[in-house]
């Protein structure tokens, strides 16, 4: 009996020593001394040396003079790699989309071929008029009110916009208990519809949106107010625009700039896309070096051409550009934005 166990003690100190020692030994050493780079994880430097991300991990970039990573259902967090899962039938999918598509889509053709549609878009949601009808914030927080829940619970200072707008209208929120009798102390999340009904009684043209003010001492403070235009409104109301204009012709966005990858960290974009946001680039580039623009979009073009590649050395697929490679070498050479 003991020799049965003490084979079988042998055995198992034998493979602890083999699986956990020697085998992650071996392989730790062949990858630091022939592949070093990547066995410390793909790992990039900065112009000071400090090192800023993994070229295998996307990052956010929003700053004009950078170009764009591919959205991030993880807010591009490496211990949170996840997709949407979001169905196409999904009202949330193409909201996502149409908020991304407000701020830089352009007219592919007529008198304003070439012009963003976003400041078209402004000028719409300010006649406050969809499909006819008056009440354009109402309209859309009544079709969708998981998008207005959504807002209210987006911020702290949303929700607490929405509790100083209840106590200012005690008669409207007792109408709104008197209807849903079961939940008769609401909070901020359950008024989120009726707030936005009222609101765009009181406020037509207008949505609440974050607004910052420097004081006479320098200091910044932010605080909701009813606005006319800026991102809110050409993002959350492009889609309610282009339903009121379907006939209007647009350029075509490339896929992945609106669309997320499976593991939301994808660090690369397509060549295409990169080259959708060569013109943003290169113009800020030019106004903050004081450059001749036509000078530098050459410039970054070329930085493009020399770091695109295609998978498995242009064997299959399309050109991709790493994003923080490139942002990496547009800092180098133009130096902080």
């Amino acid at each position: 009996m003991m020799r049965y166990i003490s084979k079988s003690v042998l055995l198992l100190f034998l493979a602890v020593v083999i699986c956990c020692g020697i085998y992650p030994g071996v392989v730790w050493a062949i990858g630091h001394i022939f592949f070093p780079a990547k066995a410390e994880g793909s790992l990039l430097k900065g112009p000071d040396g400090q090192v800023v991300g993994s070229k295998l991990i996307a990052q956010p970039f929003t700053k004009d003079e950078y170009f764009w990573p591919r959205p991030s259902a993880a807010s591009y967090d490496g211990s949170a790699s996840t997709s949407s899962a979001i169905a196409a039938s999904n009202y949330a999918l193409r909201d996502r989309v149409a908020r991304q598509l407000g701020p830089i889509v352009k007219y592919q053709s007529g008198p304003k071929a070439g012009q963003l549609v976003a400041p078209d878009v402004e000028q719409w949601f300010q006649q406050d008029h969809f499909q006819g009808a008056p009440g354009i914030v109402a309209q859309w927080a009544d079709m969708h009110n998981e998008l207005a829940t959504a807002w209210v619970n987006a911020d702290p200072t949303h929700g607490a916009y929405v509790d100083a707008w209840a106590k200012a209208h005690p008669d409207t929120v007792a109408q709104w208990i008197k209807s849903n009798p079961s939940t008769p102390q609401p909070k901020a999340a359950d008024l989120a519809v009726v707030f936005f009904e009222n609101f765009s009684k009181e406020n037509p043209g207008r949505f609440p949106s974050a607004v910052t003010h420097t004081g006479a001492d320098g200091k910044s403070t932010t605080a909701i107010e009813p606005v006319k235009d800026g991102s809110d409104v050409q993002s959350i109301f492009f889609d309610m625009w282009r339903q009121d204009h379907p006939d209007v012709a647009l350029q075509n966005v490339p896929g992945d700039f609106v669309t997320t990858s499976a593991s939301g960290l994808d660090p690369d974009i397509t060549l295409e896309s990169a080259e959708f946001q060569l013109d943003r680039v290169a113009s800020k580039w030019a106004a903050d070096t004081k450059r001749d623009p036509a000078t530098v979009r050459a410039e970054i073009e070329q930085i493009l051409q020399k770091n695109a590649s295609a998978p498995f050395d242009g064997l299959a697929g399309e050109k991709l550009v790493n994003v923080l490679e490139v942002n990496l070498e547009l800092r180098d050479r133009y130096g902080a934005p």
